[in-house]
């Protein structure tokens, strides 16, 4: 299983010097698997992404925020004849083609995700189901609105990503059990602990909380996501030194990992 960090930006892109090591695109990562290509959220890392695979690739939604679907409207391969590209989500089919008409439709876009020349099939994104050979599981997180937490499994390699998720006692043990004895967590570490107090209702989590879980679900290894827009390249390093891990980072766009 490779994973490519294509955007690790929460809430909005961000640009400029001070961002170029974690970069500035939002919510997006490629995990590949064997002959499947399965694409995680659809923020502006998704541009990066490629066009062409050996079978069509999927796009899980975690959940419907702007951030992680602001990305699709200049997704490449929607735009190539006949090219089906297939996006799932927990929500439901309807409800995702109501979110995307509302994002991508005049006077805010020319057209639809719907409306390009490629092939785009939505569907549900049910609690399990496979992708070829990759097993799909999904629990509720706890945000605003609502935010799947998506395992992936393949040859014996487990991945969890937990993306806009904010501690909250049951869902925290729910958590546990489900990433117990992965390989990677992608955990979202968006605020610091000490302004968690500041951001409480807003669905997000710090640093600290990711090492509990990885602590307790006896996790392999650890990236943390959804940078704060404001969090620039040397707050990031700071806050990756203080771990004090070679296990656990913060993640940079581009970065490659392989399990």
């Amino acid at each position: 299983m490779r994973v490519t960090v294509l955007g690790t930006r929460g809430s909005v892109p961000v640009s400029g010097k001070e961002f170029e090591e974690f970069g500035g695109a939002t919510s997006c990562y490629l995990v590949e698997a064997g002959a499947q290509s399965i694409i995680l959220d659809a923020g502006t890392g998704i541009i990066r992404a490629p066009r062409s695979f050996e079978t069509p690739p999927s796009i899980l939604l975690s959940h419907l925020h702007f951030d992680h679907l602001m990305g699709l409207g200049m997704y490449g391969r929607l735009s190539m004849p006949g090219a089906e590209t297939r996006l799932l989500a927990a929500q439901g089919k309807h409800t995702v083609l109501e979110a995307m008409r509302r994002l991508y439709s005049p006077p805010l876009w020319p057209v639809s995700p719907t409306e390009y020349a490629g092939n785009l099939v939505v569907e549900r994104l049910p609690s399990t189901s496979t992708i070829g050979d990759v097993l799909v599981e999904c629990v509720e997180g706890n945000h605003p609105g609502g935010c799947s937490v998506i395992k992936l499994t393949h040859r014996g390699k487990v991945l969890v990503y937990a993306t806009d998720y904010e501690f909250e006692p049951a869902s925290f043990e729910r958590l546990v059990a489900f990433a117990r004895g992965v390989d990677l967590i992608l955990f979202e570490a968006q605020y610091e602990d000490a302004e968690l107090h500041l951001y409480q209702g807003f669905g997000h989590s710090s640093a600290r909380i990711g090492l509990d879980l990885m602590k307790r679900a006896n996790a392999g290894r650890m990236l943390l996501v959804h940078h704060d827009p404001r969090s620039d390249d040397e707050t990031l390093r700071k806050r990756e030194r203080s771990l004090g891990r070679a296990d656990v980072r913060f993640a940079r766009e581009g970065e490659v990992v392989v399990l």
